[in-house]
């Protein structure tokens, strides 16, 4: 799986999990609303880790709590020679 799902998954998973929506995430993390769909999406191919700190301060959560998933056990970076 490329980190990029991964990251779609876990934030779909962690929404769930606190009973929010994206627009209600991004007014609690303080960014814009477009940043978190646009990783849900798929538009947004290595989210910075600077977006998924202010998701997680969003959620109240550690950045070691967001990446504590299965999802990213065998993930794939991009490659980006192709």
């Amino acid at each position: 799986m490329l980190i990029s799902e991964a990251i779609n998954l876990r934030i779909d998973e962690l929404l769930k999990e606190h009973n929010l929506t994206v627009y209600k995430l991004s007014y609690l993390a303080g960014i814009s609303n477009s940043i978190i769909s646009d990783c849900k999406r798929g538009k947004v191919k290595e989210p910075t880790i600077s977006s998924i700190i202010h998701i997680c301060e969003g959620l109240n959560i550690e950045l070691k709590d967001f990446f504590d998933s299965p999802y990213f056990k065998d993930v794939e970076a991009i490659d980006r020679f192709k």
